[in-house]
Formats: C-alpha cells, sequence, structure tokens
C-alpha cells in the first residue's frame, strides 16, 4: 500500500475565478485560470492573437486536460461564429488508451453543454470498431472518409497514426482543409517522448508544419510565422514528471528541441497549493 497526502492546489481568485460563460459556476485552479490566460487566442481588448506557448506541469489530479482543452473550445466557438472551418486543434496521445479516456471526457462535455452542441471532434486511431459520422453519446466521429471530407474542429490521435495522415494522399484533404485554421498542436504527457523517439516526434511536427505551410499562399505567412517549424500553431505540452525536479531550463530546453522555436521561463506553468495554515 502506498499513501500519499498533499495539500489542495490554490483556486484562482477575482477575474481569473470567472471560468467561461458556457461553463457556469466554474472556478479553476490557480493553475489552470494562468494556463488560460496563455492559451486564450483572443486579447484582453478583445484583439484576435496567437496563443502564447505552454508548457503545465502539475501533478497528478490537478486538471491538466482542462487547463488546454477549455481555451481551445472556447477558440472553436467564436472560430464557428466566425465561419472558420478546418480543424483549430490536433491532440496528440502516446497510447490508445490515453486517447481513448480523453475522448469519453471530450465527448461528455460536446454532448451535455448545449452551447457546445455544433463542435465537431474526431479520434483517430488504428483500433477498429464501427464508424462514427457524427458526435454523439457514444462517442466522438471516427469515420475515416468523414475525417478527410470535413475536417473536425478538434482531432485526437496518436504520434504514429499522424504518421499515416501525412504520408497518405488520400490524406492530404485533412491539411488542405486546415492549413489556415490550425491553431493549437497538443502533445500530452511530453515526458514520454525522450530518447530516439523525441527525435522522432520533433521530426515529424517538422513534417507536419511543411505540409501545412505548402497549402497556404505565397505571403500568408508573417516572417516569424515562416521561421518557425510549426507556423502560426501554438505548441502546447503536459506532464506531471518533467516539473518534479524543479529545474524548469532543462524542461524547457527539451521543449525548443522538440517544437523548434523559443519558449521563455513565463511559458511553464507549475502548480501552487494552499499552505497548511491556509488549509
Amino acid at each position: 500500500p502506498f499513501l500519499r497526502l498533499r495539500l489542495p492546489f490554490r483556486p484562482a481568485t477575482g477575474a481569473a475565478a470567472s471560468g467561461f460563460a458556457w461553463i457556469p459556476g466554474f472556478v479553476p485552479y490557480g493553475h489552470q485560470a494562468a494556463a488560460f490566460a496563455r492559451l486564450a487566442s483572443v486579447g484582453a481588448a478583445g484583439e484576435d492573437r496567437r496563443p502564447l506557448s505552454t508548457l503545465i506541469t502539475t501533478g497528478t489530479g490537478s486538471g491538466k486536460t482542462e487547463a488546454f482543452l477549455y481555451p481551445i473550445l472556447d477558440h472553436v466557438l467564436r472560430a464557428r461564429r466566425a465561419g472558420v472551418t478546418g480543424m483549430k486543434a490536433l491532440i496528440l496521445y502516446p497510447m490508445n488508451a490515453l486517447a481513448n479516456d480523453q475522448a469519453k471526457r471530450l465527448t461528455e462535455l460536446l454532448t451535455t453543454r448545449e452551447e457546445l452542441a455544433g463542435v465537431t471532434a474526431a479520434l483517430y486511431t488504428g483500433q477498429e470498431g464501427k464508424p462514427r459520422t457524427k458526435v454523439t453519446a457514444e462517442g466522438l466521429i471516427t469515420d475515416r472518409g468523414i475525417i478527410r471530407d470535413s475536417a473536425p474542429d478538434v482531432l485526437l490521435t496518436n504520434y504514429k497514426m499522424l504518421d499515416q495522415l501525412l504520408l497518405r494522399h488520400e490524406d492530404q484533404r485533412l491539411w488542405q482543409q486546415s492549413a489556415s485554421s490550425l491553431q493549437y498542436l497538443v502533445l500530452d504527457e511530453f515526458h514520454t517522448y525522450d530518447g530516439a523517439q523525441g527525435t522522432d516526434v520533433a521530426m515529424l511536427l517538422r513534417r507536419l508544419g511543411l505540409a501545412l505551410k505548402s497549402h497556404i499562399p505565397e505571403g500568408g505567412l508573417t516572417d516569424d510565422e515562416q521561421a518557425r517549424p510549426l507556423g502560426r500553431i501554438t505548441p502546447v505540452a503536459t506532464s506531471a514528471t518533467l516539473g518534479d525536479q524543479g529545474d524548469p531550463e532543462a524542461m524547457l530546453e527539451f521543449a525548443r528541441t522538440v517544437f523548434g522555436e523559443d519558449l521563455p521561463p513565463e511559458s511553464v506553468v507549475g502548480e501552487e497549493r494552499l499552505s497548511l495554515t491556509e488549509w
């Protein structure tokens, strides 16, 4: 038997605790509010902006998924209202079991929140099953023809299947539709991408960036976007392990190598717990 006692996470206060309009009464943890502020695609004055790259390194049970998923869904809602089609977020999981688990959580959100009813999301793995053509209480879209012909707002997959999606001719429609709309790339369980696998994933992300840029007209990217391997896309990573050693610089260097862009120290979002006295 193993028992670990830890103090509760510190909740957000003030304006940061307002959450999102489509989740009334939601009070995030302080680290979730910090992630929301970085990952929002709209600025304080209401202007559109590129979300800030973010590494979420909080512990197990701290709501890391919500920390990136809620800003993504908020962005999707506004993009859909503006008539933007194509994929807005690509979320990579190291194992199908994780992808399936997160797909269930996303399914529940999309099918129980009326404001999210129009959002489309798909699960693309190598597992066989009855193909679904739309989001229902049974799960996300899995029909590959539907995914190719009408890119979902959010796609959950793994890096091996992403490799196939970039290689196959019939899947190129997905990237053509998403070249200008894809805003977020999330690597969950970031610490698993070490060694040779980390090199594979780093090269895979560069291929993804090249594929998307090939569908953007000349002059459609700024100099900064052209210089970044992922172009307009904002990289996001989560890990309950990388932050344990208390050395954010090593983690930042790892992320810079994988994503191919500079991440400042403030990119790291760590946990903050109540003191014993406060508790």
